[in-house]
């Protein structure tokens, strides 16, 4: 296995903008389709998250997530990823914990993060991370199956 390698970058990198794509596809996949997304595609730029960390391996891009500003306390982690061949190595785990890490030095008190209910292995994920559920944030507040969790920093 080879070594993974962390960089900081933002929303323009390249690398995170086809990250951005294939997840796109796949959240829209998942939900039968980009209209059943579209009023939710706004609040999901790419370009607006500040702070991006990405997961290298042997030069190739293989995971990332991204944390934008929710409010003065509240930083949102966006578009967690791992390219497939190579989850189970605990990638997501490490990102997660950069994350949290920068959420800190950035100030933020909690970090929040939505998911979906049919997306179990993250909502285990997040859950063995010592996040808990809360009630639904917009946008996400009226969107069926959603779910919201939060972590105290």
């Amino acid at each position: 296995m080879s070594n993974i390698v962390f960089n900081w970058t933002d929303g323009s990198n390249k690398d995170f903008g086809e990250f951005y794509k294939k997840t796109e596809e796949y959240y829209s996949k998942m939900v039968g389709g980009i209209e059943n997304r579209r009023a939710f595609v706004p609040y999901n730029n790419s370009d607006a998250i500040p702070d991006v960390l990405i997961a290298y391996s042997d030069d190739s891009a293989v995971a990332c997530a991204g944390l934008k500003r929710y409010s003065d306390s509240d930083v949102e982690i966006k578009r967690v990823w791992v390219e497939p061949e190579y989850r189970g190595r605990h990638i997501a785990q490490d990102i997660m914990k950069y994350i949290e890490d920068k959420a800190r030095e950035l100030g933020y008190k909690r970090t929040i993060l939505q998911t979906r209910e049919i997306m179990e292995d993250a909502v285990g994920l997040y859950t063995k991370l010592g996040y808990s559920k809360i009630e639904k944030y917009p946008p996400y507040d009226n969107l069926s199956g959603a779910v919201c969790m939060a972590k105290e920093l």
